[in-house]
């Protein structure tokens, strides 16, 4: 390990950065140095920056990805190597303004009626029911399920958070009938190899093949069970506050984005050409 990536990795540690970015920052500050052949020490704004439209231009980085790169590059350069002039004018790019991808009831039941596999049904009732990321489901531990107090533990979630969310009658239920055939040790959901989880690309798969079993063709990934959570909360009068401390959000404005698909206060509202239609019978 080079002398600077080794500072780096303790300047993150010391942030209380998760493994999981430490290891995201310094690859891309490792890939900045490929690109010019040379230690990120020896380079300036122009070169950075010009990096950054290599990113956009020729590599054509998604936001999220380009996001992950500038956050990186920014702390090298403002925490490790003290020189935060070189980053001072390097913006994040702008959000796209896209609402979630949200099931209704009828089709969350359809989706989890779909599945044969006790297992693979109770990984989605657990996601959908306590409104886990993907990452979060795969981690949880056999003792994270508290059934006396009716509480999922989410242990470092992201962020790093610890939170509690809600474990309902039927998740609790389900997961019995799973424990009874299956027996999982420490993870409640175990890999194929022995003391490992379940990977989140087997989650996806079984997620893909139950939202094609169930004949639904709108888009939607593993992360649309957790959007529905949050907006069927809503619908059923759940306070903004609660929702955000469930779902484990920072900021109440991250949560809010859920009451523009909720239906709560739409189905209140009467549209205009049903007004025209009866004033006119």
């Amino acid at each position: 390990m080079s002398k600077l990536r080794e500072q780096m990795l303790t300047d993150l540690q010391l942030k209380g950065i998760t493994p999981g970015v430490q290891k995201k920052y310094l690859r891309e500050v490792s890939n900045l140095a490929k690109y010019f052949g040379k230690s990120p020490e020896e380079l300036g704004e122009q070169e950075v920056k010009k990096y950054l439209v290599h990113l956009l231009e020729e590599r054509k980085l998604s936001r999220g990805t380009y996001r992950n790169y500038v956050s990186g590059i920014k702390f090298l350069y403002k925490t490790t190597l003290n020189r935060e002039e070189v980053v001072e004018k390097i913006r994040y790019p702008k959000d796209k303004k896209t609402l979630p991808s949200v099931f209704d009831l009828s089709e969350v039941k359809a989706l989890l009626s779909a599945v044969e596999n006790l297992k693979h049904r109770a990984i989605l009732t657990i996601m959908y029911s306590a409104g886990l990321r993907l990452a979060e489901t795969a981690r949880l531990r056999v003792t994270d399920i508290d059934s006396k107090r009716m509480m999922v533990w989410v242990q470092q979630g992201k962020g790093g958070k610890d939170r509690y969310t809600l474990l309902s009658e039927t998740a609790l239920d389900c997961l019995r009938q799973y424990w009874r055939k299956y027996h999982p040790k420490e993870w409640l959901f175990e890999g194929q190899k022995e003391d490992t989880h379940i990977g989140m690309t087997a989650i996806r798969q079984i997620f893909l093949a139950a939202k094609k079993r169930a004949g639904i063709t709108k888009p939607a990934s593993p992360h649309t069970l957790r959007h529905s959570f949050a907006t069927h909360l809503i619908e059923a009068g759940t306070s903004l506050h609660h929702v955000q401390l469930l779902l484990g959000h920072r900021s109440p404005t991250t949560t809010t984005v859920y009451l523009h698909v909720s239906r709560l206060n739409l189905a209140q509202v009467t549209s205009p050409l049903d007004i025209i239609s009866e004033e006119t019978q």
